[in-house]
Protein backbone atom coordinates (compact mmCIF):
# COMPACT_ATOMS: atom_id res chain seq x y z
CA UNK A 1 0.00 0.00 0.00
CA UNK A 2 1.65 3.49 -1.22
CA UNK A 3 2.33 5.79 1.71
CA UNK A 4 0.48 9.35 1.12
CA UNK A 5 4.15 10.76 0.26
CA UNK A 6 4.45 8.04 -2.74
CA UNK A 7 0.78 8.78 -3.82
CA UNK A 8 1.32 12.01 -4.13
CA UNK A 9 4.74 11.33 -5.56
CA UNK A 10 6.64 14.09 -3.94
CA UNK A 11 10.83 13.66 -4.55
CA UNK A 12 11.78 15.82 -1.58
CA UNK A 13 13.28 15.72 1.45
CA UNK A 14 10.47 14.02 4.69
CA UNK A 15 10.32 17.84 6.07
CA UNK A 16 9.47 19.32 2.87
CA UNK A 17 7.10 16.58 1.61
CA UNK A 18 5.26 16.97 4.81
CA UNK A 19 4.49 20.02 4.37
CA UNK A 20 3.87 20.32 0.79
CA UNK A 21 1.19 17.61 2.23
CA UNK A 22 0.08 19.87 4.57
CA UNK A 23 -0.46 22.77 2.58
CA UNK A 24 -2.35 20.70 -0.21
CA UNK A 25 -4.88 19.15 2.35
CA UNK A 26 -5.25 22.63 4.12
CA UNK A 27 -5.63 24.37 0.52
CA UNK A 28 -8.65 21.84 -0.85
CA UNK A 29 -10.32 22.34 2.82
CA UNK A 30 -10.21 25.61 2.17
CA UNK A 31 -11.02 26.12 -1.52
CA UNK A 32 -13.94 23.38 -0.69
CA UNK A 33 -15.72 25.58 2.23
CA UNK A 34 -15.50 28.61 -0.08
CA UNK A 35 -16.88 26.70 -2.84
CA UNK A 36 -19.95 25.38 -0.62
CA UNK A 37 -20.15 28.44 0.77
CA UNK A 38 -21.05 29.75 -2.42
CA UNK A 39 -23.09 26.45 -3.59
CA UNK A 40 -24.96 26.89 -0.78
CA UNK A 41 -27.19 30.05 -2.39
CA UNK A 42 -28.10 27.61 -5.68
CA UNK A 43 -29.07 24.51 -3.60
CA UNK A 44 -26.26 22.24 -4.06
CA UNK A 45 -25.43 19.84 -1.00
CA UNK A 46 -22.25 21.17 0.73
CA UNK A 47 -21.24 16.80 1.11
CA UNK A 48 -21.46 16.70 -2.91
CA UNK A 49 -19.06 19.82 -3.24
CA UNK A 50 -16.54 18.18 -1.27
CA UNK A 51 -16.32 15.25 -3.13
CA UNK A 52 -16.42 17.20 -6.33
CA UNK A 53 -12.87 19.53 -4.63
CA UNK A 54 -11.66 15.64 -4.08
CA UNK A 55 -12.38 14.58 -7.72
CA UNK A 56 -10.77 17.63 -9.24
CA UNK A 57 -7.45 17.96 -6.83
CA UNK A 58 -7.12 14.04 -8.04
CA UNK A 59 -5.27 12.43 -10.70
CA UNK A 60 -7.66 13.63 -13.10
CA UNK A 61 -8.12 17.29 -12.07
CA UNK A 62 -6.45 20.09 -11.93
CA UNK A 63 -4.31 19.00 -8.21
CA UNK A 64 -3.16 15.86 -10.11
CA UNK A 65 -2.63 14.40 -7.04
CA UNK A 66 -2.50 10.49 -7.98
CA UNK A 67 -3.89 9.04 -4.22
CA UNK A 68 -4.80 4.91 -4.56
CA UNK A 69 -5.06 4.36 -1.08
CA UNK A 70 -8.00 2.90 -0.09
CA UNK A 71 -6.64 1.34 3.44
CA UNK A 72 -5.77 5.15 4.94
CA UNK A 73 -9.38 5.78 3.32
CA UNK A 74 -11.24 3.14 5.21
CA UNK A 75 -9.74 3.96 8.20
CA UNK A 76 -10.70 7.80 7.85
CA UNK A 77 -14.08 6.37 6.74
CA UNK A 78 -14.82 4.37 9.51
CA UNK A 79 -13.32 6.91 12.38
CA UNK A 80 -15.70 9.33 10.57
CA UNK A 81 -18.65 7.57 10.69
CA UNK A 82 -18.21 6.73 14.42
CA UNK A 83 -17.87 9.88 14.73
CA UNK A 84 -21.00 11.20 12.86
CA UNK A 85 -23.25 8.85 14.55
CA UNK A 86 -22.38 9.89 17.63
CA UNK A 87 -23.45 13.37 17.28
CA UNK A 88 -26.44 12.38 15.46
CA UNK A 89 -27.46 10.27 17.83
CA UNK A 90 -26.79 13.18 20.73
CA UNK A 91 -29.14 15.22 18.72
CA UNK A 92 -31.78 13.03 18.56
CA UNK A 93 -34.17 13.42 21.13
CA UNK A 94 -36.81 10.89 23.03
CA UNK A 95 -39.35 12.29 21.90
CA UNK A 96 -38.42 11.59 17.90
CA UNK A 97 -38.19 7.75 19.19
CA UNK A 98 -41.89 7.86 20.73
CA UNK A 99 -43.45 9.63 17.59
CA UNK A 100 -41.90 7.50 14.16
CA UNK A 101 -39.60 4.45 16.34
CA UNK A 102 -41.74 1.39 15.13
CA UNK A 103 -42.04 3.01 11.14
CA UNK A 104 -38.43 3.79 11.19
CA UNK A 105 -37.15 0.40 12.65
CA UNK A 106 -39.33 -1.16 9.92
CA UNK A 107 -37.62 1.41 7.51
CA UNK A 108 -34.45 0.41 8.92
CA UNK A 109 -34.54 -2.82 8.28
CA UNK A 110 -37.34 -4.69 5.68
CA UNK A 111 -36.56 -1.44 3.96
CA UNK A 112 -33.03 -1.62 3.61
CA UNK A 113 -33.12 -5.41 2.96
CA UNK A 114 -36.08 -4.80 -0.05
CA UNK A 115 -34.37 -2.25 -1.19
CA UNK A 116 -31.13 -4.15 -1.62
CA UNK A 117 -32.94 -6.98 -3.06
CA UNK A 118 -34.73 -4.80 -5.99
CA UNK A 119 -31.24 -2.51 -6.59
CA UNK A 120 -29.93 -5.80 -7.09
CA UNK A 121 -32.56 -7.54 -9.72
CA UNK A 122 -32.03 -4.39 -11.53
CA UNK A 123 -27.74 -4.85 -11.45
CA UNK A 124 -27.96 -8.36 -12.21
CA UNK A 125 -29.94 -7.13 -15.12
CA UNK A 126 -27.77 -4.47 -15.94
CA UNK A 127 -24.24 -5.50 -15.44
CA UNK A 128 -24.72 -9.14 -16.26
CA UNK A 129 -23.83 -10.04 -12.45
CA UNK A 130 -24.26 -12.59 -10.48
CA UNK A 131 -26.86 -12.54 -8.09
CA UNK A 132 -24.86 -12.73 -5.39
CA UNK A 133 -22.79 -9.62 -6.20
CA UNK A 134 -25.71 -7.62 -7.73
CA UNK A 135 -27.46 -8.14 -3.92
CA UNK A 136 -24.24 -6.99 -2.71
CA UNK A 137 -24.50 -3.49 -4.33
CA UNK A 138 -27.70 -3.31 -3.72
CA UNK A 139 -27.17 -3.71 -0.11
CA UNK A 140 -24.17 -1.16 -0.06
CA UNK A 141 -26.38 1.29 -1.63
CA UNK A 142 -29.67 0.59 0.43
CA UNK A 143 -29.47 2.68 3.46
CA UNK A 144 -30.37 6.90 3.88
CA UNK A 145 -28.04 9.70 5.31
CA UNK A 146 -29.22 11.45 8.28
CA UNK A 147 -26.66 14.42 7.75
CA UNK A 148 -26.77 15.03 4.20
CA UNK A 149 -31.05 14.98 4.17
CA UNK A 150 -31.36 17.53 7.59
CA UNK A 151 -28.55 20.02 6.76
CA UNK A 152 -30.37 20.17 2.94
CA UNK A 153 -33.52 20.34 4.88
CA UNK A 154 -32.12 22.94 6.85
CA UNK A 155 -30.76 25.21 3.89
CA UNK A 156 -33.76 24.48 1.73
CA UNK A 157 -35.39 26.78 4.31
CA UNK A 158 -38.69 24.53 5.01
CA UNK A 159 -39.94 22.98 8.02
CA UNK A 160 -41.21 19.57 7.43
CA UNK A 161 -44.48 18.11 9.55
CA UNK A 162 -42.92 16.77 12.30
CA UNK A 163 -44.25 12.80 11.90
CA UNK A 164 -42.33 13.31 8.79
CA UNK A 165 -39.44 14.46 9.71
CA UNK A 166 -38.94 12.26 12.70
CA UNK A 167 -39.48 9.24 10.57
CA UNK A 168 -36.88 10.65 7.97
CA UNK A 169 -34.85 11.24 10.78
CA UNK A 170 -34.82 7.76 13.20
CA UNK A 171 -34.23 6.05 9.63
CA UNK A 172 -31.06 7.56 8.81
CA UNK A 173 -29.54 7.28 12.35
CA UNK A 174 -30.46 3.68 12.62
CA UNK A 175 -30.46 1.91 9.14
CA UNK A 176 -26.34 2.07 9.04
CA UNK A 177 -26.10 -1.27 11.35
CA UNK A 178 -28.59 -3.06 8.84
CA UNK A 179 -26.46 -1.96 5.62
CA UNK A 180 -22.84 -3.18 7.48
CA UNK A 181 -24.82 -6.53 8.39
CA UNK A 182 -25.99 -7.41 4.70
CA UNK A 183 -22.73 -6.09 3.05
CA UNK A 184 -20.87 -8.26 5.28
CA UNK A 185 -23.18 -11.09 4.89
CA UNK A 186 -23.13 -11.15 1.38
CA UNK A 187 -19.51 -10.62 0.85
CA UNK A 188 -19.46 -13.90 2.64
CA UNK A 189 -21.58 -15.44 0.58
CA UNK A 190 -19.91 -14.08 -2.68
CA UNK A 191 -16.93 -15.97 -1.37
CA UNK A 192 -18.41 -19.19 -0.31
CA UNK A 193 -18.47 -21.35 -3.03
CA UNK A 194 -21.11 -23.30 -1.66
CA UNK A 195 -23.42 -20.42 -0.30
CA UNK A 196 -24.28 -20.11 3.36
CA UNK A 197 -27.14 -21.78 5.35
CA UNK A 198 -29.79 -19.31 6.47
CA UNK A 199 -29.22 -20.22 10.25
CA UNK A 200 -25.72 -18.81 10.04
CA UNK A 201 -26.93 -15.75 8.63
CA UNK A 202 -30.23 -15.95 11.08
CA UNK A 203 -27.22 -15.90 14.24
CA UNK A 204 -25.09 -13.33 12.27
CA UNK A 205 -27.70 -10.75 12.26
CA UNK A 206 -28.55 -11.35 16.21
CA UNK A 207 -25.26 -10.97 17.64
CA UNK A 208 -24.07 -8.28 15.49
CA UNK A 209 -27.20 -6.39 16.66
CA UNK A 210 -27.94 -8.23 20.34
CA UNK A 211 -23.81 -7.15 20.97
CA UNK A 212 -24.34 -3.77 19.45
CA UNK A 213 -27.77 -3.19 21.52
CA UNK A 214 -25.80 -4.39 24.74
CA UNK A 215 -22.78 -2.30 24.37
CA UNK A 216 -24.77 0.61 23.27
CA UNK A 217 -26.65 0.67 26.16
CA UNK A 218 -24.61 -0.36 28.50
CA UNK A 219 -22.03 1.79 27.67
CA UNK A 220 -24.14 4.45 26.86
CA UNK A 221 -25.46 4.40 30.35
CA UNK A 222 -22.63 4.56 32.21
CA UNK A 223 -21.52 7.57 29.95
CA UNK A 224 -24.59 9.97 30.76
CA UNK A 225 -23.64 9.36 33.88
CA UNK A 226 -20.08 9.39 34.22
CA UNK A 227 -19.21 11.99 31.30
CA UNK A 228 -21.45 14.97 33.11
CA UNK A 229 -19.53 14.64 35.78
CA UNK A 230 -16.01 15.28 34.14
CA UNK A 231 -16.74 18.37 32.46
CA UNK A 232 -13.29 20.03 31.43
CA UNK A 233 -14.29 22.76 29.12
CA UNK A 234 -16.21 22.57 26.15
CA UNK A 235 -13.12 21.73 23.55
CA UNK A 236 -12.07 19.08 26.17
CA UNK A 237 -15.80 17.28 26.69
CA UNK A 238 -16.25 17.44 22.84
CA UNK A 239 -13.38 15.25 22.86
CA UNK A 240 -14.04 13.33 25.46
CA UNK A 241 -17.32 12.61 24.16
CA UNK A 242 -15.95 11.53 21.05
CA UNK A 243 -12.97 9.46 22.22
CA UNK A 244 -15.69 7.51 24.52
CA UNK A 245 -17.70 6.90 21.12
CA UNK A 246 -14.83 5.68 19.36
CA UNK A 247 -13.57 3.44 21.72
CA UNK A 248 -16.85 1.68 22.17
CA UNK A 249 -17.30 1.73 18.38
CA UNK A 250 -14.07 -0.35 18.39
CA UNK A 251 -14.59 -2.59 21.25
CA UNK A 252 -18.11 -3.47 20.18
CA UNK A 253 -16.54 -3.86 16.53
CA UNK A 254 -13.75 -6.75 17.97
CA UNK A 255 -16.66 -8.61 19.85
CA UNK A 256 -18.48 -9.30 17.18
CA UNK A 257 -20.69 -6.78 17.44
CA UNK A 258 -22.40 -3.78 15.69
CA UNK A 259 -20.00 -0.94 16.29
CA UNK A 260 -22.29 1.55 14.51
CA UNK A 261 -25.40 0.68 16.39
CA UNK A 262 -23.52 0.49 19.55
CA UNK A 263 -22.25 4.84 19.13
CA UNK A 264 -25.41 5.77 17.86
CA UNK A 265 -27.31 4.36 21.34
CA UNK A 266 -24.56 5.89 23.30
CA UNK A 267 -24.67 8.79 21.69
CA UNK A 268 -28.73 8.82 22.12
CA UNK A 269 -28.41 7.98 26.11
CA UNK A 270 -25.73 10.88 26.70
CA UNK A 271 -27.90 13.67 24.62
CA UNK A 272 -31.20 12.29 26.26
CA UNK A 273 -29.22 12.61 30.03
CA UNK A 274 -30.44 14.00 33.08
CA UNK A 275 -27.94 16.42 33.13
CA UNK A 276 -28.01 17.59 29.28
CA UNK A 277 -24.67 18.36 27.26
CA UNK A 278 -24.55 22.34 27.15
CA UNK A 279 -24.74 24.40 23.95
CA UNK A 280 -21.09 24.46 24.21
CA UNK A 281 -20.30 20.84 23.67
CA UNK A 282 -22.80 20.46 21.06
CA UNK A 283 -21.14 23.11 18.84
CA UNK A 284 -18.12 21.64 19.30
CA UNK A 285 -19.31 18.17 18.23
CA UNK A 286 -20.92 19.83 15.49
CA UNK A 287 -17.56 21.27 14.56
CA UNK A 288 -15.60 17.69 14.99
CA UNK A 289 -18.91 15.54 12.83
CA UNK A 290 -18.44 18.23 9.98
CA UNK A 291 -14.73 18.27 10.16
CA UNK A 292 -14.92 14.36 10.10
CA UNK A 293 -17.77 14.36 6.98
CA UNK A 294 -15.57 17.10 4.98
CA UNK A 295 -11.88 14.61 5.30
CA UNK A 296 -13.74 11.60 4.24
CA UNK A 297 -15.57 13.20 1.39
CA UNK A 298 -12.55 15.48 -0.03
CA UNK A 299 -10.74 11.63 0.57
CA UNK A 300 -13.12 9.53 -1.17
CA UNK A 301 -13.19 12.18 -4.10
CA UNK A 302 -9.27 12.16 -3.85
CA UNK A 303 -9.56 7.72 -4.36
CA UNK A 304 -11.67 8.50 -7.17
CA UNK A 305 -10.51 8.02 -10.87
CA UNK A 306 -13.31 10.16 -12.98
CA UNK A 307 -11.59 8.71 -16.39
CA UNK A 308 -12.64 4.88 -14.99
CA UNK A 309 -16.32 5.79 -14.07
CA UNK A 310 -16.62 6.67 -17.84
CA UNK A 311 -17.07 2.96 -18.77
CA UNK A 312 -19.87 2.60 -16.30
CA UNK A 313 -21.60 5.81 -16.22
CA UNK A 314 -24.44 5.22 -18.54
CA UNK A 315 -25.52 1.62 -16.65
CA UNK A 316 -24.64 2.96 -13.35
CA UNK A 317 -27.04 5.86 -13.51
CA UNK A 318 -29.80 3.77 -14.71
CA UNK A 319 -29.20 2.37 -11.09
CA UNK A 320 -29.65 5.24 -9.41
CA UNK A 321 -32.70 5.91 -11.48
CA UNK A 322 -33.57 3.15 -10.30
CA UNK A 323 -32.84 3.04 -6.45
CA UNK A 324 -34.47 6.50 -6.62
CA UNK A 325 -38.01 5.64 -8.72
CA UNK A 326 -38.39 2.10 -7.99
CA UNK A 327 -36.72 0.42 -5.03
CA UNK A 328 -37.11 3.15 -2.49
CA UNK A 329 -40.67 4.04 -2.83
CA UNK A 330 -41.69 0.45 -3.76
CA UNK A 331 -39.45 -0.10 0.01
CA UNK A 332 -41.54 2.73 1.67
CA UNK A 333 -44.98 2.04 0.63
CA UNK A 334 -44.38 -1.52 1.47
CA UNK A 335 -43.36 -0.49 5.24
CA UNK A 336 -45.60 2.64 5.96
CA UNK A 337 -48.69 1.06 5.06
CA UNK A 338 -49.51 -0.37 7.89
CA UNK A 339 -49.28 3.28 9.81
CA UNK A 340 -51.55 4.92 8.15
CA UNK A 341 -49.10 8.15 6.95
CA UNK A 342 -51.20 10.41 4.53
CA UNK A 343 -50.26 9.53 0.86
CA UNK A 344 -48.25 12.34 0.37
CA UNK A 345 -45.98 11.64 3.60
CA UNK A 346 -45.37 8.30 2.14
CA UNK A 347 -43.96 10.04 -1.40
CA UNK A 348 -42.08 13.00 0.25
CA UNK A 349 -40.40 10.25 2.85
CA UNK A 350 -39.77 7.80 -0.73
CA UNK A 351 -38.20 10.29 -2.31
CA UNK A 352 -35.67 11.54 0.31
CA UNK A 353 -33.62 8.98 0.95
CA UNK A 354 -30.67 10.62 0.09
CA UNK A 355 -27.60 8.67 -0.53
CA UNK A 356 -24.42 9.91 1.39
CA UNK A 357 -20.71 8.94 2.60
CA UNK A 358 -22.06 5.14 3.66
CA UNK A 359 -22.30 3.59 0.60
CA UNK A 360 -19.16 4.83 -0.80
CA UNK A 361 -17.15 3.54 2.74
CA UNK A 362 -19.26 0.59 2.51
CA UNK A 363 -17.87 -0.27 -1.11
CA UNK A 364 -14.41 -0.36 -0.62
CA UNK A 365 -15.47 -3.62 2.28
CA UNK A 366 -15.64 -5.82 -1.08
CA UNK A 367 -12.87 -4.30 -2.26
CA UNK A 368 -10.51 -5.30 0.81
CA UNK A 369 -12.31 -8.81 0.52
CA UNK A 370 -11.62 -10.20 -2.98
CA UNK A 371 -14.66 -10.33 -4.26
CA UNK A 372 -15.09 -10.09 -7.68
CA UNK A 373 -16.20 -7.43 -9.68
CA UNK A 374 -15.20 -5.51 -6.77
CA UNK A 375 -14.08 -2.15 -8.41
CA UNK A 376 -17.05 -2.13 -10.44
CA UNK A 377 -19.59 -2.11 -7.34
CA UNK A 378 -17.03 0.84 -5.93
CA UNK A 379 -17.64 2.86 -9.02
CA UNK A 380 -21.40 2.06 -9.21
CA UNK A 381 -21.85 2.73 -5.68
CA UNK A 382 -20.03 6.23 -5.81
CA UNK A 383 -22.16 6.99 -9.14
CA UNK A 384 -25.06 6.50 -7.45
CA UNK A 385 -24.09 8.92 -4.55
CA UNK A 386 -23.43 11.58 -6.51
CA UNK A 387 -26.77 11.14 -8.79
CA UNK A 388 -29.05 11.17 -5.10
CA UNK A 389 -26.91 14.32 -4.13
CA UNK A 390 -27.39 16.32 -7.11
CA UNK A 391 -30.90 14.99 -8.37
CA UNK A 392 -32.47 14.31 -4.33
CA UNK A 393 -30.31 16.63 -2.75
CA UNK A 394 -31.36 19.78 -4.51
CA UNK A 395 -35.03 19.00 -4.18
CA UNK A 396 -35.58 18.15 -0.56
CA UNK A 397 -36.72 21.52 -0.34
CA UNK A 398 -39.03 22.06 -3.62
CA UNK A 399 -40.93 18.37 -3.18
CA UNK A 400 -41.54 19.34 0.09
CA UNK A 401 -43.69 22.43 -0.90
CA UNK A 402 -45.09 20.55 -3.89
CA UNK A 403 -46.27 17.50 -1.57
CA UNK A 404 -47.48 19.96 1.01
CA UNK A 405 -45.75 18.97 3.74
CA UNK A 406 -44.12 21.66 5.10
CA UNK A 407 -44.89 23.72 7.95
CA UNK A 408 -44.94 27.50 8.40
CA UNK A 409 -41.57 28.49 9.60
CA UNK A 410 -40.79 29.96 13.33
CA UNK A 411 -38.52 32.69 13.84
CA UNK A 412 -35.02 31.58 15.09
CA UNK A 413 -33.66 32.57 18.57
CA UNK A 414 -30.41 34.47 18.46
CA UNK A 415 -29.15 32.80 21.00
CA UNK A 416 -30.27 29.80 23.11
CA UNK A 417 -28.81 28.42 26.32
CA UNK A 418 -29.45 25.42 28.76
CA UNK A 419 -29.39 26.98 32.03
CA UNK A 420 -28.11 24.43 34.83
CA UNK A 421 -30.62 23.85 38.10
CA UNK A 422 -34.52 24.15 38.19
CA UNK A 423 -36.99 22.22 37.22
CA UNK A 424 -38.51 21.00 33.75
CA UNK A 425 -35.04 21.89 31.39
CA UNK A 426 -35.24 26.34 31.83
CA UNK A 427 -33.12 28.06 28.71
CA UNK A 428 -32.27 31.32 28.10
CA UNK A 429 -33.48 32.46 24.78
CA UNK A 430 -32.77 35.86 22.69
CA UNK A 431 -35.53 37.00 20.10
CA UNK A 432 -34.94 40.38 17.85
CA UNK A 433 -37.77 42.33 17.21
CA UNK A 434 -38.11 42.44 13.09
CA UNK A 435 -39.96 44.80 10.60
CA UNK A 436 -43.40 43.73 10.46
CA UNK A 437 -43.24 41.77 13.90
CA UNK A 438 -46.97 41.75 15.75
CA UNK A 439 -45.20 42.95 18.55
CA UNK A 440 -43.91 45.94 17.53
CA UNK A 441 -45.52 48.78 19.83
CA UNK A 442 -46.81 46.09 22.39
CA UNK A 443 -45.68 46.73 26.18
CA UNK A 444 -43.68 43.91 27.01
CA UNK A 445 -46.15 43.98 30.20
CA UNK A 446 -48.67 42.42 27.74
CA UNK A 447 -46.80 40.18 25.64
CA UNK A 448 -48.78 36.82 26.03
CA UNK A 449 -45.86 34.66 27.30
CA UNK A 450 -46.31 31.19 27.80
CA UNK A 451 -46.55 29.98 30.81
CA UNK A 452 -43.28 29.74 33.35
CA UNK A 453 -41.89 31.91 30.82
CA UNK A 454 -40.46 35.16 31.76
CA UNK A 455 -39.07 38.21 29.90
CA UNK A 456 -35.95 39.14 32.03
CA UNK A 457 -34.31 42.02 29.93
CA UNK A 458 -34.36 44.16 26.50
CA UNK A 459 -31.49 45.01 24.82
CA UNK A 460 -31.61 48.41 23.06
CA UNK A 461 -29.37 50.36 21.22
CA UNK A 462 -26.18 48.60 22.91
CA UNK A 463 -27.96 49.32 26.29
CA UNK A 464 -29.48 46.38 28.48
CA UNK A 465 -32.76 47.21 30.03
CA UNK A 466 -35.22 45.89 32.48
CA UNK A 467 -38.47 44.54 31.90
CA UNK A 468 -40.34 47.19 33.48
CA UNK A 469 -38.28 49.93 32.02
CA UNK A 470 -39.02 48.32 28.76
CA UNK A 471 -41.98 50.00 27.47
CA UNK A 472 -43.17 49.71 23.99
CA UNK A 473 -41.37 46.93 22.33
CA UNK A 474 -39.51 48.54 18.84
CA UNK A 475 -37.64 47.37 15.95
CA UNK A 476 -34.18 46.18 16.77
CA UNK A 477 -34.99 45.25 20.50
CA UNK A 478 -33.54 41.39 21.42
CA UNK A 479 -35.63 40.17 24.13
CA UNK A 480 -34.22 38.05 26.56
CA UNK A 481 -36.04 35.50 27.81
CA UNK A 482 -36.32 32.36 30.07
CA UNK A 483 -38.39 29.86 29.50
CA UNK A 484 -38.87 25.77 29.63
CA UNK A 485 -37.20 24.06 26.29
CA UNK A 486 -41.28 22.74 26.07
CA UNK A 487 -42.54 26.26 25.49
CA UNK A 488 -39.40 27.29 23.10
CA UNK A 489 -41.53 26.44 20.34
CA UNK A 490 -43.90 29.22 20.84
CA UNK A 491 -41.68 31.69 21.89
CA UNK A 492 -40.66 31.59 17.77
CA UNK A 493 -44.31 31.39 16.95
CA UNK A 494 -44.62 34.46 18.91
CA UNK A 495 -41.74 36.64 17.09
CA UNK A 496 -41.76 36.20 13.44
CA UNK A 497 -40.97 38.82 11.77
CA UNK A 498 -43.92 39.29 9.37
CA UNK A 499 -47.19 38.50 11.34
CA UNK A 500 -49.29 38.64 8.13
CA UNK A 501 -47.48 36.46 5.96
CA UNK A 502 -47.28 34.15 9.11
CA UNK A 503 -51.25 34.17 9.87
CA UNK A 504 -51.81 33.27 5.78
CA UNK A 505 -49.29 30.26 5.81
CA UNK A 506 -50.95 28.87 9.22
CA UNK A 507 -54.67 29.01 7.70
CA UNK A 508 -53.17 27.46 4.42
CA UNK A 509 -51.90 24.86 6.25
CA UNK A 510 -53.87 24.30 9.11
CA UNK A 511 -56.72 25.34 7.98
CA UNK A 512 -59.36 28.38 8.21
CA UNK A 513 -60.00 28.46 11.86
CA UNK A 514 -57.93 27.68 14.77
CA UNK A 515 -59.15 26.77 17.88
CA UNK A 516 -57.78 25.39 21.56
CA UNK A 517 -57.25 22.34 22.10
CA UNK A 518 -59.53 22.61 25.15
CA UNK A 519 -62.16 23.50 23.57
CA UNK A 520 -65.56 21.86 23.21
CA UNK A 521 -65.64 19.28 20.74
CA UNK A 522 -69.52 18.90 20.49
CA UNK A 523 -69.84 22.76 20.03
CA UNK A 524 -67.07 24.07 17.63
CA UNK A 525 -68.18 20.63 15.34
CA UNK A 526 -72.07 21.58 15.99
CA UNK A 527 -71.19 25.31 14.39
CA UNK A 528 -70.62 23.26 10.95
CA UNK A 529 -73.59 20.53 10.67
CA UNK A 530 -71.03 17.85 12.58
CA UNK A 531 -71.28 15.12 15.19
CA UNK A 532 -69.39 13.63 17.54
CA UNK A 533 -68.23 10.37 16.18
CA UNK A 534 -69.52 7.31 17.90
CA UNK A 535 -67.98 6.34 21.27
CA UNK A 536 -66.75 9.64 22.21
CA UNK A 537 -68.07 11.05 25.10
CA UNK A 538 -70.31 14.63 24.96
CA UNK A 539 -67.99 16.65 26.95
CA UNK A 540 -64.54 15.32 25.02
CA UNK A 541 -62.43 18.75 23.75
CA UNK A 542 -60.67 19.01 20.34
CA UNK A 543 -57.76 17.34 22.27
CA UNK A 544 -59.49 14.44 23.71
CA UNK A 545 -61.22 13.75 19.85
CA UNK A 546 -58.08 14.09 18.29
CA UNK A 547 -56.47 11.48 20.77
CA UNK A 548 -59.03 9.36 19.51
CA UNK A 549 -58.48 9.28 15.92
CA UNK A 550 -55.54 7.57 14.39
CA UNK A 551 -52.11 8.15 14.93
CA UNK A 552 -52.53 7.76 18.34
CA UNK A 553 -50.02 10.11 19.64
CA UNK A 554 -50.60 13.53 17.42
CA UNK A 555 -47.77 15.80 16.47
CA UNK A 556 -47.34 19.23 14.84
CA UNK A 557 -49.07 18.44 10.91
CA UNK A 558 -50.94 15.70 11.78
CA UNK A 559 -54.00 15.97 9.74
CA UNK A 560 -57.04 13.36 10.39
CA UNK A 561 -60.82 13.72 9.21
CA UNK A 562 -63.25 13.55 11.54
CA UNK A 563 -67.42 13.77 10.64
CA UNK A 564 -66.41 15.13 7.28
CA UNK A 565 -64.35 17.98 8.68
CA UNK A 566 -60.44 18.11 8.58
CA UNK A 567 -58.72 18.44 11.65
CA UNK A 568 -54.97 19.80 11.64
CA UNK A 569 -52.43 19.73 14.99
CA UNK A 570 -51.68 23.35 14.48
CA UNK A 571 -49.35 23.55 17.90
CA UNK A 572 -47.77 21.52 20.68
CA UNK A 573 -46.41 21.75 24.10
CA UNK A 574 -44.75 19.52 25.02
CA UNK A 575 -46.46 15.95 23.94
CA UNK A 576 -49.61 18.25 24.69
CA UNK A 577 -51.69 19.35 21.63
CA UNK A 578 -51.99 23.61 22.44
CA UNK A 579 -53.83 24.59 18.71
CA UNK A 580 -56.00 21.90 16.58
CA UNK A 581 -56.77 24.10 12.97
CA UNK A 582 -59.84 23.10 11.24
CA UNK A 583 -60.66 23.02 7.29
CA UNK A 584 -63.72 22.65 5.92
CA UNK A 585 -64.47 20.05 3.42
CA UNK A 586 -64.77 22.16 0.05
CA UNK A 587 -60.80 22.94 1.13
CA UNK A 588 -59.74 19.74 1.89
Amino acid sequence: MPSPASALRFRTCPVDALNQILLAGALILLAALLLGALSARMGLPLLLVFLLVGMLAGEDGLGGIAFDDHGLSFLVGNLALAVILLDGGMRTQYAIFRVALRPALVLASAGVAMTAALVGACAAWTFGLDWRVAVLLGAIVGSTDAAAVFAMLKSAGVRVSDRVAATLEAESGINDPMAVFLTVALIEVALAPGGLPLARLGADLVQQFGIGTAAGLGFGWTASRALPRLRIGAGLDALLLTASGVSVFALTNAAGGSGFLAVYLVGVLVGNARRPVSDDVMRAMDGMAWLAQSAMFLLLGLLVTPHELVRVIAPALGVAAFLMFVARPVAVWACLAPFRFRARETWYVAWVGLRGAVPIVLAMFPLFSGVPEAKLLFDVAFVVVLASLLAQGTTVGVAARALGVTLPLRADPKARVQLTGGAGGYELVEFAIETGSALVGTPLSEVALPARARAVSVMRDGEPLAPAETGALAVGDIVAIIAPAAAVPQLDDLFLADAEAATVARHRTFGEFLFDADAPAAEVLAHYGASLPAGVPAGATLGDLLRTLPPRRPVEGDAVACAGLMLTVAAMEGPEVRRIGLRLPHKA
